[in-house]
């Protein structure tokens, strides 16, 4: 059976940051994007990462930062994977010397054959994370079309984009994904995660496997 894999994203606080060590989260999300509700300064996410337990990967999410900001925050937060979700190209990704996954946002008129040519443009990403396309960037809560993902996608795949307990089993029996990625779906507010619905989310991906 395959274990999939759980990012909880925009983690702010301790307790949110306790709630998903304890529901079995695989991995940990901290946003270094200022328009971000969701937003850490440096600082204030070394905090947090320090916390993280071994065998929990703490990953560092950044949109079209400078590389020198980007460095920085290396510096000071123990970061073990980044997550590019702006218009980065693979030079740019490729430049810290880090693993890393990129975000690709799929638009509604988007095609299989469109995603596997963003794919093979970051042959040495970690993985590909799957999102909606919104106007902003990240994918503000909202779903898109499954069917649109490629069953031959060359890297491991991390669907996100409005996943919550109540509709992540069957996204994650229909796409088969390596990982899925929630935040917004297991939150009071924006920043406010509720322990709660992280546990009902982690129990209901464990409730898909079992289906696969």
């Amino acid at each position: 059976m395959h274990r999939t894999r759980i990012k909880i994203c925009g983690i702010t606080r301790n307790e949110d940051l306790a709630a998903a060590v304890s529901a079995g989260a695989d991995a940990l999300g901290f946003v270094f994007y200022p328009p971000s509700p969701r937003f850490l300064a440096a600082e204030a996410a070394a905090l947090l990462a320090r916390q993280v337990p071994p065998f929990v990967t703490r990953v560092g999410l950044f949109v079209n930062a400078e590389p020198a900001t980007v460095r920085e925050t290396l510096t000071q937060v123990p970061i073990d994977l980044l997550q590019f979700h702006g218009d980065e190209d693979a030079h740019y990704c490729e430049q810290f010397g880090r693993p890393y996954i990129k975000a690709a946002r799929v638009r509604p008129n988007s095609t299989r054959g469109d995603l596997l040519e963003f794919a093979r443009a970051f042959q040495t990403a970690q993985g590909l994370l799957l999102d909606a396309w919104v106007d902003a960037y990240g994918g503000a809560g909202q779903s898109f079309d499954w069917s649109l993902i490629p069953e031959n996608l060359p890297l491991p795949m991390v669907l996100s984009g409005g996943l919550h307990a109540d509709n992540v089993v069957e996204a994650v029996v229909k796409t088969r994904p390596w990982a899925v990625d929630v935040s917004s779906g297991v939150e009071f507010s924006k920043g406010i995660k509720d322990a709660a619905k992280i546990a009902a989310f982690v129990a209901a991906v464990r409730m898909a496997d079992v289906r696969q």
